[in-house]
C-alpha cells in the first residue's frame, strides 16, 4: 500500500477545464508575469498546491513554481528566522501569520479554507474492525497499540491535536486522560502531519491524528470525531477556547498561547518576495478560480 502524492483523475479535469477557461487576452494582457515563484506551504497543501500550482501554469506557462512543503511554523521560520526570500506563504493556521509575521514580515492575511482533524487508520491496523466514534479513545489508549502525532513546536496539527485531547477529556470530565495518552509513542512525533503517512504505510504505528483532507486525498479510512472536539465548528469557538496550549514564538524565549479555535488556513505574500508580480498574480488566481480546487481536494473553501 502506497500513501504518495498523485493527482486525482477528477483533479487533471479541473485543470483542463481551467485551461479551457484561459482566454486568449489572459495570455497576451499578462504576459509580463514570469520567472521564478516561491511557495513555502502546509505540509497538508502538499495536493492542493501541486494541482493549484499545474493550474496556474496553464495561465502563466512563463513562471517557474518552486514548492517547499513544511510545517506552517516551520515555514514562517523559515522567513523570519533565517531570512529566506519566499513569494508565498500558505499556513495551515491563518492566525500564525498573524501572530509571527504581521506587521514586520508581512502585511495582510488572506483566509482562505477551513479543516477539521480526525483519527487516521489503514486496514491493517490494529483493531481497525472494532474501532469507531464510540470507543476509539479506549483503543488509541492500549499499550499495545501505537499512535502518530506531528509536533506542537513545528506544526499546527500537532498543537491542534493537543487541543483536541484536552476537549475531549473536558467534554468526558476524565481528568489525566489527555496527559495519559498524549504521553504514549512519543518516538513516533514527527515534524509534520503528512510524515506520518510513512508510519502507516509501514505498519510502524496503527493511528494517526491528522487532516480529514488529507485522509480523503489518500483513500485511508478514518473516525469522523465529535464537532465538540475536531475544531471544524466557528459556532463553537467559545467552547474551543477553553483549552489552550503553548507555541514557540520568534524568538528562543517567547511563547505563544494557542488558544483552541475553529481552524482555518491563511496564506500572504512576505515583505522579501523577490517576485511580487508573479506572487499577486497567484493570489488572484486563488480567489478568482482557487475554490473548485480546494474543494476537489476535499477542504471547504472560503
Amino acid at each position: 500500500m502506497k500513501f504518495l502524492f498523485w493527482v486525482p483523475a477528477y483533479l487533471i479535469v479541473t485543470i483542463m477545464l481551467l485551461s479551457g477557461c484561459a482566454n486568449e487576452s489572459s495570455h497576451n494582457s499578462e504576459g509580463s508575469v514570469a520567472g521564478k515563484l516561491i511557495i513555502f506551504h502546509a505540509g497538508s497543501l502538499s495536493v492542493p498546491m501541486r494541482v493549484l500550482a499545474d493550474s496556474f501554469n496553464v495561465v502563466y506557462p512563463d513562471v517557474i513554481i518552486q514548492t517547499e512543503s513544511a510545517g506552517s511554523l516551520t515555514s514562517i521560520r523559515k522567513i523570519t528566522d533565517l531570512k529566506r526570500e519566499c513569494d508565498i506563504l500558505a499556513s495551515a493556521d491563518a492566525s500564525m501569520i498573524d501572530k509571527l509575521m504581521i506587521p514586520e514580515y508581512a502585511d495582510w492575511n488572506l483566509r482562505f479554507a477551513v479543516n477539521e482533524m480526525a483519527l487516521v487508520y489503514h486496514p491493517g491496523s490494529k483493531m481497525s474492525d472494532e474501532i469507531n466514534s464510540s470507543n476509539w479513545l479506549d483503543i488509541i489508549g492500549r499499550n499495545d497499540i501505537f499512535i502518530g502525532r506531528a509536533d506542537p513546536s513545528t506544526d499546527p496539527c500537532g498543537y491542534r491535536t493537543v487541543l483536541t485531547m484536552r476537549l475531549a477529556e473536558k467534554m468526558l470530565r476524565q481528568d489525566g486522560l489527555a496527559n495519559r495518552i498524549l504521553a504514549k509513542d512519543k518516538k513516533y512525533i514527527r515534524p509534520k502531519e503528512v510524515d506520518l503517512l510513512a508510519l502507516l504505510e509501514t505498519n510502524t504505528v496503527d493511528y494517526i491524528f491528522l487532516y480529514k483532507s488529507v485522509a480523503m486525498q489518500h483513500n485511508l479510512p478514518f473516525i469522523q470525531l465529535n464537532d465538540s472536539i475536531n475544531l471544524k465548528n466557528p459556532d463553537l469557538n467559545e467552547w474551543y477556547s477553553t483549552v489552550s496550549v503553548e507555541v514557540p514564538g520568534n524568538s528562543p524565549n517567547e511563547k505563544i498561547v494557542q488558544r483552541g479555535e475553529a481552524m482555518v488556513y491563511g496564506i500572504t505574500i512576505p515583505r522579501n518576495s523577490p517576485n511580487k508580480s508573479a506572487a499577486e498574480a497567484f493570489i488572484k488566481f486563488l480567489k478568482e478560480e482557487g475554490a473548485p480546487i480546494i474543494k476537489a481536494c476535499h477542504q471547504t473553501p472560503i
